[in-house]
């Protein structure tokens, strides 16, 4: 239940009196501790304030609490004003919301009434639009997959946070409209994923400017087990909680809430993973978490196990790639092009006294959305994460293998598993990180649009990854969205060590929906940790020869990254360190490099390729060590006795001898 003014005025301060700070001066804004009691909020009442009030203060938090107190209010307003258009939900409403969001909070916090003028600007926006998101069911009733799940959950909270400055007219209007523009939309939306075949028809608002259209004939279906349904979860849940009461339909919307929630629960693995891709972890994690919470603090129900709350942290843990030049750098696979936000790591510190959390609350990805601000206690202990977590194999056959948690210690991760939104065309591909920088990478930002050039980011030729004759493995046309494939990998053989990890990837089925006549495509990698990775690839083919390319990707996102080739070698050069490539194969192997064919302004993508000649069955072992710039490569030699592969010699002081034999299903692998 929303707080009374005169609860809501002691709790900020002002009704004690307290001056309101000029706007010039909120640089140096920091709040002071309240004490004062207040009923309980959504998601946080009086007796958090000390808390979070603290949290400001922690060198983590304070460089995004700055961005909210020095945002450009006077900016801010004028764009309400001036510039938002009713038909531009992508860019315009989203905008007005996230106003809304930073000016309620930090009014909340510190009793700002500059900021409070902005926010109720910003809520009366919101008020003024027709409807609040760009999707029709049937060509007529809005259906909320974003910006009215958004919408709803902002202005849900902005009705508690701005309760000194609404007039009773503003907030029966708000309450009116959750109920009307919000909460149905998000229901109607959650109702279609679980009765898909009651649906009207899915499409865009053809009044909506919005200038991408896609078939969203299936999207009732497909959207069930993405991001883009927790999003209606959270807006429908903080709806219902915050109405329950008021409206005759809270129960029934908190219901469908709930029921929605634990049905996408098994989108996290049961060891927490989340095969959507980091980035978009954080954002899914955290709207469940606004449930979970809203229904903790005004019902007393407890959801807290309805996924493995601190096993998801620790995937987000295992998939942080910090770089020197890129902290919030990620194991990016599919479309999560980096860490995000974090926040759910601070909500399963506190609620589950889980000190790792901590850790990656404070020392992992970001802190950027005012719900890591609310859920972070800075008082909490922290706890390195320690040798148990150098190496992981998800439940969804994703694999990281790490030497140590430094920006320039060495890692490998592995995408094998099963389809997923976002996705890319990337099984059995590779990243590999050493001595702070990419050497195999994974491009980051290809397109959501198929219309657009850097599509061709997402298929199998731009991951460090196999083609058979010159073709990657399944994947759809993008005519659907960003969707998942029919494509699968799995993982036939895992083991670690402090020292090496060892592991075997079958792709064998995602390849043979392109080509029937595809055998096997199996993948073996050896790390030798920090810095020797062998590969070992398996391809095997029924009727006419077929040639075989390894891709190996280059990270030139900055313009510093660049390949060469001579013979059956290849060496990427990255400033602060190198990879040198040798490869060897059961047919003749050349090597050449190049850039993928795109528009300058999509940036230059270039890698090395390593061709094995047309035949029935390819063996190609690839043997690779990083430096650090300046420093001298070891020298690795690979012999064959029989059947077996051996990779002898000495890099950075320490004695290879690795033997490969693939005459058993799965190589069988012996690290002397």
């Amino acid at each position: 239940m929303p707080p009374s003014r005169r609860e809501f005025l002691r709790a900020t301060g002002i009704a004690a009196g307290v001056s309101l700070i000029p706007s010039g001066a909120r640089a140096a804004l920091i709040p002071t501790e309240d004490p004062s009691p207040r009923v309980k909020g959504l998601l946080f009442d009086a007796s958090d304030l000390p808390r979070i009030r603290r949290a400001v203060r922690h060198p983590r938090v304070v460089p995004y609490w700055q961005s909210l107190v020095n945002a450009n209010l006077d900016a801010d307003a004028k764009f309400l004003r001036e510039s938002v258009r009713f038909n531009n939900h992508v860019k315009d409403m989203l905008q007005v919301r996230q106003i809304l969001e930073r000016t309620s909070f930090v009014f909340a916090v510190t009793g700002d009434r500059k900021q409070g003028e902005v926010a109720l600007a910003a809520a009366n926006k919101i008020l003024e639009y027709p409807k609040w998101d760009y999707f029709l069911e049937g060509g007529e009733e809005v259906i909320g997959l974003q910006r009215a799940p958004e919408a709803t959950i902002a202005m849900s909270c902005a009705r508690e946070w701005l309760g000194p400055l609404l007039n009773t007219e503003t907030a029966a209007e708000i309450e009116k409209q959750i109920a009307e523009k919000g909460a149905p939309a998000c229901y109607r939306t959650l109702y279609g994923m679980k009765y898909p075949d009651r649906v009207r028809g899915w499409g865009f608002d053809p009044e909506d400017d919005y200038p991408y259209r896609f078939d969203l004939s299936r999207w009732p279906f497909i959207l069930n087990a993405t991001n883009l349904k927790v999003i209606p979860i959270a807006g429908l849940g903080l709806a219902g909680c915050l109405l329950r009461g008021k409206h005759p339909q809270a129960e029934r919307w908190i219901d469908m809430a709930v029921q929605s929630a634990k049905a996408f629960a098994p989108m996290f693995g049961p060891d927490g993973a989340y095969d959507e891709g980091v980035g978009y972890w954080g954002y899914t994690a955290s709207h469940l978490t606004l449930l979970v919470e809203a229904v903790r603090r005004t019902q007393r129900t407890d959801l807290s196990t309805i996924i493995n709350y601190p096993g998801t942290v620790r995937y987000g843990l295992s998939m942080a790639m910090p770089l020197p030049d890129r902290p919030n750098d990620c194991v990016n696979f599919g479309d999560a092009w980096n860490m995000g936000d974090v926040a759910v790591a601070a909500w399963v510190a506190r609620r589950f006294k889980d000190s790792i959390a901590q850790y990656v609350a404070t020392e992992v990805g970001q802190l950027t959305s005012h719900f890591s601000i609310i859920w972070l206690d800075p008082d909490l202990p922290v706890r390195k994460p320690g040798p148990d977590q150098l190496d992981v194999r998800f439940s969804d056959d994703w694999v990281v293998s790490r030497s140590g948690w430094k920006p320039t210690d060495g890692l490998v991760a592995l995408r094998s598993g099963g389809p997923a939104n976002h996705e890319h065309a990337d099984r059995n591909s590779i990243i590999f990180k050493a001595y702070g920088e990419r050497l195999f990478h994974d491009p980051y930002r290809a397109a959501y649009a198929y219309t657009d050039p850097h599509w061709i980011l997402r298929l199998t030729s731009a991951h460090t990854a196999v083609l058979i004759d010159g073709k990657g493995h399944q994947y759809h046309n993008g005519h659907e969205g960003t969707n998942a494939s029919w494509a699968e990998a799995r993982i036939l053989d895992y083991s670690h060590s402090t020292k090496a990890m060892t592991v075997t990837s079958d792709a064998t089925d995602a390849y043979r929906l392109v080509n029937n006549n595809i055998a096997l495509v199996q993948r073996t990698l050896v790390f030798l940790k920090p810095d020797v990775l062998l590969l070992f690839d398996r391809v095997q083919l029924q009727g006419d020869p077929l040639p075989v390319q390894l891709r190996f990707q280059v990270d030139n996102s900055d313009g510093k990254g660049t390949v060469n080739a001579e013979g059956a070698s290849f060496g990427v050069q990255r400033p602060l360190a190198n990879l040198q490539a040798a490869i060897s194969g059961s047919q003749a192997v050349t090597v050449r490099t190049a850039s993928h064919n795109l528009p300058p302004d999509k940036g230059i993508h270039p890698y090395a390729e390593a061709e094995s000649a047309p035949a029935n069955e390819h063996m190609i072992l690839t043997v690779c060590t990083a430096q650090k710039t300046g420093g001298e490569h070891g020298t690795l030699s690979v012999t064959r006795e029989k059947e077996t592969w051996n990779v002898k010699g000495s890099h950075n002081g320490r004695q290879i001898d690795v033997s490969i034999d693939p005459r058993t299903p799965v190589p069988k692998i012996v690290i002397g």
